[in-house]
């Protein structure tokens, strides 16, 4: 279990999971279900895993839900599930990006805690009308950016926020991946092709998919907002509608800058996202692919790495910790150290005390909406040559 997780004797029950989305041949939502029982707090209990009814259902005898419980489309999950006395807990929301924003608002309207796959959704309009919804209701909403659970990640932000790198003078970061260099969508490839959809994915590629994870944890580990970017995106492979790489400069508060590249035609790249962030006193780096290392580099001294669980990492790497230092941890268990946030503050709400604060890490709704003003502004900005562009939300 989880050092972060709730733990009050055993005599607590596991917090009931609905989910919306993630069937058959769906990536994301199994890695939902296993990063939301790594520490035993939640159960998977009601589904409508597919748009298809006869597809959800199937989805649902698989996973051996209750019949009664396995939905043949969100809206019946919602109303039933409102009814029951042992009615989920909360709800995540794994689809395809145009599903969050009115699967998002049923359930919000029916008083439920939500847990939204990134991004929150397709356009400004759709994010500012949940943001308003998120604040109505009252409840937790939660969007996965997941690398945000990741122990060095939380340990970075920590120092940064400790001024051990004194003000932050630089931030840069890049996501890379080879996997659509060429026409895979073409192929009927279901991920491939529901990402490179506009309908579906909304005006983003690249910079939805993946791009909004290096955005996000540039903001979240330098503490800093970005004000204002310049792009530049392209579409290389022929007959693609959205970009599969972008280059851009940022802008932070203050006198901060940055740059970011997200691409998805990089060959050589499996899943290359790194952040490196510079101050006047000192500067980090991480890279996704060897996640349990920080490196942390004072002015005129050699660079120090920081190992998960080794000396030198502080509390909040403690608490997104699961197993000794020196055994790999990764990208299962930063989901699920989202999920065992989420759970300590629903407990925490329940019983009306306050929640740890390093279980208040996990992004909300106004992460959800900086970076959908982020693919909104990039897009914008390339449609200008490059012109530099607020972030809006």
């Amino acid at each position: 279990m989880s050092i972060g997780a709730v733990n009050d004797g055993g005599s607590h029950r596991r917090l009931r999971l609905g989910m919306v989305g993630g069937g058959e041949g769906a990536f994301i939502g199994a890695v939902h279900r296993i990063a939301a029982r790594i520490d035993d707090e939640w159960e998977l209990v009601a589904g409508a895993l597919s748009s298809d009814p006869e597809r959800a259902r199937r989805s649902g005898a698989l996973l051996r839900l209750d019949p009664a419980r396995s939905y043949g489309s969100f809206a019946e999950m919602a109303r039933a599930e409102a009814g029951r006395p042992d009615r989920v807990d909360a709800v995540a929301i794994v689809t395809p990006n145009h599903v969050h924003h009115p699967a998002a608002s049923m359930f919000l309207a029916a008083g439920f805690d939500v847990i939204c796959d990134k991004p929150l959704c397709r356009t400004m309009d759709e994010a500012r009308d949940l943001a308003a919804r998120v604040a109505a209701a009252g409840g937790l909403f939660a969007i996965t950016y997941n690398y945000t659970g990741y122990p060095m990640i939380r340990q970075a932000r920590e120092m940064v926020v400790a001024g051990e790198l004194g003000t932050i003078r630089t931030i840069q970061a890049e996501y890379a991946q080879e996997w659509l260099s060429t026409d895979l969508e073409a192929s009927g490839q279901k991920q491939a092709a529901w990402r490179t959809d506009p309908a579906r994915s909304g005006a983003g590629g690249a910079i939805g998919d993946i791009g909004t994870h290096a955005f996000n944890l540039a903001e979240f580990v330098g503490g800093l907002e970005c004000v204002e970017l310049a792009a530049d995106l392209q579409s290389f492979v022929a007959g693609r509608r959205v970009d599969d790489n972008a280059q851009m400069l940022l802008r932070f508060e203050g006198r901060a800058r940055g740059s970011l590249w997200a691409s998805q035609v990089a060959p050589g790249n499996e899943n290359g996202l790194a952040l490196r962030i510079h101050g006047e006193k000192a500067a980090l780096a991480w890279r996704q692919e060897h996640p349990n290392q920080l490196v942390f580099s004072r002015l005129g001294q050699p660079p120090l790495t920081l190992t998960r669980g080794g000396p030198g990492s502080g509390a909040a790497a403690a608490h997104a910790t699961r197993i000794p230092s020196g055994h790999p941890e990764g990208y299962l268990e930063g989901f699920a150290q989202l999920y065992c946030d989420i759970a300590a503050q629903i407990r925490a709400r329940r019983a009306g005390v306050a929640a740890d604060p390093l279980t208040m890490l996990v992004p909300g709704i106004r992460a959800g909406v900086r970076g959908v003003a982020f693919v909104t502004a990039a897009v914008a900005s390339s449609a200008a040559n490059g012109a530099w562009t607020p972030l809006s939300d």
